[in-house]
Parts: structure tokens; sequence; C-alpha cells
């Protein structure tokens, strides 16, 4: 699971070459990069309520296909803030990459928990963990949050990760995945978990992130540390609007539902079975020890990170 660091290194050194007359002033408005998830809900929230134009941000929301490219997003300037989960984030830091952490868009609770299922067919005869020996598993991103907390629940249970075989794919695809026998298991949540369970394309085998902690990062929004240097004013402002927008997303549910189905372009009643997360965007170094503690217990780091350093202040 380790990170080819070389290969890093250039790709970092090709997109800041790319970017050389990136400068101090920042264009409006800012982009926002998330893929379809839910958890970045309070974003699009103050978006669509005017709170980020009230705290003087212009902004917009960018759908990004899969969770592993909005590192690269970030340093090309073509996002200035993404929402990675913070295992692609600290990877990305690892290296060499010269990104920072933000906010939360999301932390763990209760319902994120119930929500986020592992799934095959009904005719597989899949049950149990050790069911998915010899088998093909979609991911929402190679070594984002729901890949290492997969592989993490494969070793609770007694299966060695490398004899399940990983595969990328996007939430939007994943019931067509399954139902094509490309793979066997899919992750998968709302809004697009009761279609295809609603269909019979699959079935709940494990509600595999009962091990993670509430109030631990699943969501952060990272930025490029020169960009957010240079633009504090802007920084501060999607905080602020963050924070306001994350208690209307914690006492508003249909606004919640109704940020996401515009955001993923999808009737509002698609989104109907969305229940709200906890979107509290404050972030403390302690999250960010919790994340490195799990990764290093797969060889997912290279070098030593300080989570102090990780963090923008």
């Amino acid at each position: 699971m380790r990170r080819n660091k070389a290969a890093l290194s250039m790709m970092a050194g090709s997109l800041i070459a790319l970017t050389a007359s990136f400068g101090l002033a920042q264009a409006q408005p800012v982009k926002i990069g998330c893929t379809a998830t839910p958890d970045c809900a309070a974003a699009m929230i103050a978006i669509d309520e005017g709170i980020f134009k009230k705290h003087g941000l212009e902004a917009e929301m960018v759908l990004v296909t899969l969770n592993s490219n909005i590192p690269a997003a970030l340093l090309s300037n073509s996002l200035q803030f993404g929402g990675p989960t913070p295992s692609v984030l600290l990877q990305a830091i690892d290296g060499g990459l010269d990104l920072v952490a933000v906010a939360n868009a999301s932390v763990m609770n209760e319902v994120t928990k119930d929500a986020i299922v592992l799934l095959a067919r009904p005719d597989s005869g899949i049950s149990a963990a050790k069911d998915f020996v010899g088998k093909k598993v979609a991911v929402p991103g190679f070594n984002a949050l729901l890949h290492v907390l997969l592989r993490q629940w494969l070793i609770e249970n007694g299966v060695d990760p490398k004899s399940v075989q990983f595969v990328e794919g996007t939430f939007p695809t994943m019931g067509d995945l399954l139902k094509g026998g490309t793979v066997d298991g899919i992750i998968l949540g709302e809004p697009f978990l009761s279609r295809v369970t609603g269909a019979n394309i699959g079935k709940v085998v494990a509600k595999y992130l009962s091990s993670m902690p509430n109030g631990e990062s699943v969501i952060i929004y990272g930025a490029d540390k020169r960009w957010a240097d240079a633009n504090p004013k802007a920084v501060a402002a999607f905080r602020a609007g963050l924070a306001e927008a994350a208690k209307i997303a914690a006492t508003d549910p249909d606004k919640v539902r109704a940020a996401v189905a515009k955001f993923l372009k999808m009737p509002p009643q698609a989104a109907a079975n969305i229940k709200p997360g906890d979107y509290n965007p404050a972030i403390a170094a302690s999250q960010i020890v919790w994340w490195l503690n799990v990764m290093n217990k797969q060889n997912m780091l290279q070098t030593k990170i300080d989570p102090a350093k990780v963090l923008l202040k």
C-alpha cells in the first residue's frame, strides 16, 4: 500500500510548472470540489442560501469523479478548496504535495455509520468477510476513507486485504458495475443505495464503518498552501460560511436533501432517503493523528507527518 513518492514528486513538479503564473490574487468565484456525496452539504447550502456571498465569497461547487483526483486539482488551481477523505489528503502530503487542511466537511456519526454499506449481488453467496477472498470489490477511490476502512474491516475479520481485488468506481455507476457482474461487491450510500437495494441489484453484507469513532474526520477540505497563504480573507470567509451553513444542515434535513439533489442534478425525490450527517467544520490535530495511526498500521505512509503542520492556521 506504499505510495510511489517519486511519481508523486514528478506530478507535483509538472503541476507547479503548469501553474508558474499562479499569483497572489485569486479570481472569483472560488471552486469547491466534492465527489457525489452528501458530505459536502454545508458548502452546498452556503452557496444556495447566499451565505458565502454574505461573507464576501463568491463560490461554486464542482463535481469531482473520484476522490483521489482532488489533490492534483488543488495543486493545479483547478479547485481552490476540495474535499478528499483524510487518507487521500495525507498521502498527497506524504508524497510531497504542499497541501493543508482548512476545515472538516463532515465527521463520523451514527447516521453515517448506518448509511454507508458493503453490498454484494443477492445470488452471489457472499454473506461475510471471508466470502470476499478472491473476489473483486469496487471502491470510490483507491486509499480513500471507504477503501482504507474496508481493508481494516477485512483485517479485523481475519481476511488479508491482499486476497481481495479492488477496483475504482464512482458512486453513480456502482449499481451498474454490480448488476453487470464486473465486480462482486460495491460500497455505497444514499442517494444511490435505495435504488440499488430497491431494484434487488445488491444486498447489504455489512455496515463496516462501525469501528470508526464518532467525531473523526470523514471529508476534509484541503487547499494549496500557497493559495491559502495568499488569500486569507477567502479562507476566513469559507470557514465562516461553512460554520453558519452547518447549523442550518443540523436542523433542516430538507435543505440538505434539496442541496444534494441540486448538486447531483437529480430529482428531489431521489434524495428523499438522505439523512443529514455531522457537518461540524472545526478541525483539530487530534483528528489528523487518528488517521495517521490508521494509515501507519496499513503501511500507507513513507514519511513522518507533523499533524500540526497539516492544519492551516
